[in-house]
């Protein structure tokens, strides 16, 4: 129950954070996000997650009607019967009024009923089942949307980095240019120049297209309209950054959720288990009930003078009563009733052996998916000190072809260089930039995958 508190308390709360960005959204056609807002906008407006959310709210209602089995239940009836042939004792005598009226109350009170019990308890580990559902998808959807933001950063990188080049390489085409027409360059060189440039051109195109692409699918984990213009905040540098100096490499494997799935589930065939007996102890209640009964009188003509007499005699103290038509009556009753079932067939013992059997399977599979999620978890580690190894053997690179290139330009600038090796170096450092970009990313989204597989939600900074 606490854990169902907790889960409503965090969606509440981020509900009402993203409040803001959704109106936002309402007013405007452009929209900035930070990494944390866009993973409370997600939290708050997928609809996986709402899916979730309900499935909880739903065992709450299941809950409610079995607690509702242990309170006092209340139910009345009104009967009205019109006798068409009355019943007869013997030839001409018979009894009964021909109008009859009925009403009844009744109220049952359960003492002792073992089964419901359980069966709250069983209900409650379903309501954590779902909880853990719950957090199960917003790990899966928060690194979903970290490797969706990522990659626009990646896209929007690497497009800048391409537009640099281009931006490099069209002051070299303007400078071979100006040498050429002076005649201190051959026309060869302004001509690789340009062929430089305009290789570069259609790469920019494709990581435009690659942008606007990348925010699709961002916009699509958060349930945001096409036609909003999202931007992000931030830069892959200031995340490799802030997770290089955050890094656990834990391989405490407690937290996954489907290990800790599988516990629920071990738990529920547990209360199926003391469920199953629980018929066995006879439940207890009590009960009352009030009538409140109306019937015709009848007129018993054979006894004649007895009748009349009888009727006479009373005539001074019960003119009320001889004046109503009909006989009233209450009876009350009440009293404790048990229900004690004596045999079934040997039903009972073997539903226990088919839940004593599941459990058998599930421990099994328990082992072997904890055997197998800790395998994930030492590759996702692998993956990650590899991709670490990766993005910082690159960044090396980067700072090497940044002085190769000044280089070069220092010398072709003074006339010791060519144009081809200044179009190298300058590919060179064109391609150790993108490959640094995306080493950055392959490093963030390795450690996205790696909390994913320990099951480690993602703390939104406050």
């Amino acid at each position: 129950m606490k854990k169902f508190f907790v889960m409503i308390c965090m969606g509440c709360v981020s509900m009402a954070m993203a409040h803001a960005q959704v109106q936002e959204v309402a007013t405007s056609s452009k929209l900035r996000l930070s990494l944390d807002e866009a993973i409370e906008v997600a939290l708050s407006e997928n609809p996986t997650i709402k899916v979730a959310n309900l499935e909880i709210e739903r065992y709450d209602y299941v809950r409610k009607q079995a607690l509702a089995t242990l309170y006092p239940q209340v139910d009345a009836s009104a009967q009205y019967a019109l006798a068409l042939r009355r019943q007869e004792m013997a030839q001409g005598l018979s009894f009964g009024g021909k109008n009859t009226f009925n009403v009844a109350g009744n109220i049952t009170l359960p003492l002792f009923v073992p089964s419901v019990y359980r069966q709250l308890k069983m209900t409650r580990t379903q309501m954590e089942t779902a909880v853990e559902s719950a957090r199960a998808s917003r790990i899966d959807l928060v690194a979903s949307v970290r490797s969706a933001y990522y990659n626009v950063l990646l896209a929007e990188q690497s497009l800048s980095v391409l537009k640099e080049a281009i931006l490099t390489t069209q002051r070299v085409v303007d400078n071979t240019e100006e040498l050429y027409k002076n005649g201190l360059a051959a026309e060869y060189d302004y001509l690789t120049a340009q062929v430089q440039l305009s290789n570069l051109k259609p790469q920019v195109i494709l990581a435009e297209s690659g942008v606007e692409l990348t925010k699709l699918q961002l916009k699509m984990l958060l349930s945001i309209p096409e036609d909003v213009d999202v931007d992000v905040t931030g830069s892959l540098d200031d995340f490799r950054d802030e997770v290089l100096l955050g890094a656990d490499y834990s391989t405490d494997v407690s937290e996954n959720t489907t290990l800790r799935t599988l516990e629920l589930q071990r738990e529920l065939l547990l209360h199926q288990e003391k469920l199953i007996p629980t018929p066995r102890m006879p439940p207890i209640a009590a009960f009352g009930q009030i009538s409140y009964i109306g019937q015709e009188r009848v007129d018993l003509g054979f006894l004649g003078g007895a009748a009349g007499g009888a009727q006479g005699g009373m005539a001074g103290g019960a003119t009320a009563q001889e004046q109503s038509k009909f006989w009233w009556q209450y009876p009350i009753s009440v009293g404790a009733q048990i229900s004690i079932p004596l045999f079934a067939g040997f039903k009972k013992t073997n539903q226990l052996r088919e839940v004593r059997n599941q459990l058998a399977q599930l421990d099994m599979q328990r082992d072997y998916a904890e055997r197998g999620v800790k395998l994930q978890v030492q590759q996702a580690i692998n993956n990650l000190l590899a991709a670490r190894e990766t993005m910082l053997s690159n960044e090396l690179t980067v700072q090497q072809a940044e002085k190769a290139y000044n280089i070069s330009l220092t010398r072709y600038n003074a006339g010791a260089g060519t144009i081809l090796e200044l179009n190298s170096s300058q590919l060179s450092l064109t391609q150790a930039q993108l490959s640094y970009s995306q080493s950055i990313y392959d490093y963030l989204s390795a450690y996205a995958s790696y909390e994913k597989t320990l099951g480690k939600e993602y703390s939104v900074e406050e």
